[in-house]
C-alpha cells in the first residue's frame, strides 16, 4: 500500500520532509517497471528490477514513520473517529477509481475474454475492490485479492495498521513498542525464509505475508521517529534515490534471497528513511520531490488495470523482447500522466470537497455542544 504525507491539518506545527516525498515517488515508479517486467521477463532471475517488489516494505516503513510525525501528539485532540475519516479521505477515493478502471479494461481487454467467463459475478468484484475486501477469485490471474486493481492488497494492509495505531500503537509505551517490533522482525524472517522472498502479500495462497510485512515495517517506522533516529547527512535528493534504487536492483539470488530481503527490509529501509528525514534539498529537488510525491499515490493505484491488458497482448501476440523495450517505457509514461491527469482533475478536487463537507460537519457538531 501507497501513504500519504502528514495531513495538512496538522502541517503548522508538523516537520515536512520533503526528500522522503520524493523517494516515494521514486518507488511508486520503480513498482510500475517491475510490474510490466513481470510480465515480459517472468523469471526473477532474469529481472533487472526483481527487487522492486521491495517499494512495499519501503512504504509501510514511510507510513508508520510519517503518521508518527503527523499524530502521534495530535490525535488525542482531534480524536479516533476523525483521524480515521480523514486517513479515509486522503486514501480512498482512489481505491474507488482505480477499482472503475479494472472494470473498465476487464470489460473492454481486446487480446482476452476472460471478462465472460466472470461477467456474472462482476458485481461482487467491483464492491469487494471499492470497499477493500478480499476476494481471490480469478485463478487465470494468481488468485489476487483485488483482481480489479491487485496493488490495493497493501492498501487493504494499510488500513489494518492504521486502526490498530489510532486504538493501541498511538499511545504504547517504548518499551511495549521495542518489543513488538522485535517479534514483529522474527515473524518477517521466518516468512521469507518459508517462502524464499518476501514477495507475499497479494494472493489468496499468500495473505498472511501481507501481516507480516507491515507489521515490521510499520512499527519500525514509529521507532524511527520516536527515538528521533533522524541522520543528519548532506547527501541530496539524487543520492539517496540511488541509495534507494540500489535496493530494487540487487539481483535475485535464489538460495540466499530470503537472506538479502530480510537484510534489506529489516535494516536498510529504515537506515534510508532517517538519513531521508535529516537530508537537506535544493530548491530544484524540492520541486522535482513535491510532484514525485505528489503523483505517487495516484500512479500506484491506477497503473495496474492496464497491465492486464499488457499480459492478454502479450499472451496472444507473444511479441519478441525488442518489441517490449519499446511498449515498456512509452506505458510507464502514459500512466504516469494519466496518474497526473486524474490526481489533478479527479482525486484532488473530490477529496477537497469531502475534506470542506467535514470540516463543514465538524463546526456544526461543535457548534451544537456549545449550545446545548
Amino acid at each position: 500500500m501507497i501513504v500519504a504525507s502528514p495531513a495538512t491539518a496538522g502541517r503548522e506545527t508538523t516537520p515536512y520532509f520533503g526528500l522522503l516525498d520524493g523517494l516515494r515517488g521514486i518507488a511508486a515508479v520503480a513498482v510500475v517497471v517491475f510490474h510490466f517486467m513481470e510480465f515480459a521477463v517472468p523469471d526473477y532471475a532474469d529481472n533487472f528490477i526483481a527487487h522492486a517488489y521491495f517499494a512495499v516494505d519501503f512504504f509501510f516503513c514511510l507510513s508508520g514513520f510519517v503518521i508518527a510525525c503527523a499524530y502521534d501528539t495530535h490525535l488525542e485532540k482531534i480524536g479516533a473517529a476523525s483521524f480515521l475519516l480523514r486517513r479515509l479521505i486522503r486514501l480512498h477515493p482512489l481505491v474507488v477509481i482505480g477499482s472503475f478502471l479494472g472494470l473498465l479494461t476487464f470489460r473492454l481487454d481486446p487480446f482476452s475474454d476472460l471478462y465472460t467467463a466472470y461477467a456474472p459475478k462482476v458485481l461482487p468484484l467491483l464492491v469487494t475492490s471499492c470497499l477493500l475486501i478480499p476476494y481471490p477469485l480469478v485463478p487465470e490471474r494468481y488468485f489476487n485479492l483485488f483482481h480489479l486493481n491487485p496493488p490495493t492488497w497493501s492498501l487493504f494492509w494499510e488500513y489494518v495498521a492504521t486502526v490498530v495505531y489510532a486504538f493501541v500503537l498511538v499511545r504504547v509505551r517504548p518499551g511495549v513498542l521495542h518489543i513488538l517490533t522485535g517479534l514483529a522482525a522474527v515473524a518477517l524472517i521466518y516468512e521469507a525464509h518459508a517462502a524464499t522472498n518476501l514477495a507475499v502479500g497479494w494472493g489468496g495462497e499468500n495473505v498472511g505475508g501481507g501481516a507480516v510485512r507491515v507489521s515490521y515495517s510499520f512499527l519500525m517506522g514509529l521507532v524511527v521517529y520516536r527515538a528521533q533516529w533522524i541522520l543528519p547527512t548532506r547527501l541530496g535528493f539524487l543520492s539517496l534515490a540511488l541509495l534507494l534504487l540500489a535496493a530494487f536492483l540487487l539481483p535475485f539470488a535464489k538460495q540466499v534471497n530470503w537472506l538479502t530481503d530480510s537484510v534489506v527490509v529489516l535494516f536498510y529501509f529504515p537506515f534510508l528513511v532517517a538519513l531521508g528525514a535529516g537530508a537537506r534539498m535544493t530548491l530544484r529537488s524540492a520541486k522535482l520531490c513535491t510532484f514525485l510525491g505528489a503523483i505517487s499515490y495516484p500512479l500506484y493505484m491506477i497503473h495496474y488495470p492496464f497491465l492486464w491488458i499488457f499480459l492478454s497482448y502479450i499472451e496472444k501476440q507473444k511479441p519478441p523482447l525488442s518489441t517490449l523495450a519499446v511498449l515498456i517505457p512509452l506505458g510507464v509514461l502514459f500512466l504516469v500522466l494519466l496518474a497526473y491527469g486524474i490526481m489533478r482533475f479527479v482525486d484532488t478536487p473530490l477529496r477537497s470537497y469531502l475534506s470542506q463537507k467535514l470540516k463543514l460537519e465538524q463546526a456544526a457538531v461543535s457548534y451544537g455542544k456549545v449550545n446545548r
